[in-house]
């Protein structure tokens, strides 16, 4: 049997937005909240997400949050 293709779940171009936010993070520049008011970003997840969240607003292939 072929393998069948995996569709991708986050386009590139969001894995991009995310990988310049863990960027920021690791320089310690990344800032939480609208328009970076809010503190320091301080673990890997909370900038993956500040990175997921951004690539949302661009319009990019990101799946919908999940609600609770």
């Amino acid at each position: 049997m072929a393998k069948k293709a995996k569709k991708r779940k986050y386009s590139k171009s969001a894995g991009k937005t995310v990988k310049s936010e863990m960027r920021r993070y690791k320089k310690g520049k990344a800032k939480s909240g609208p328009k970076g008011k809010g503190g320091k970003v301080k673990s890997k997840k909370q900038a993956i997400a500040i990175g997921l969240s951004k690539a949302r607003k661009k319009g990019k292939k990101v799946p919908k949050k999940k609600k609770s």
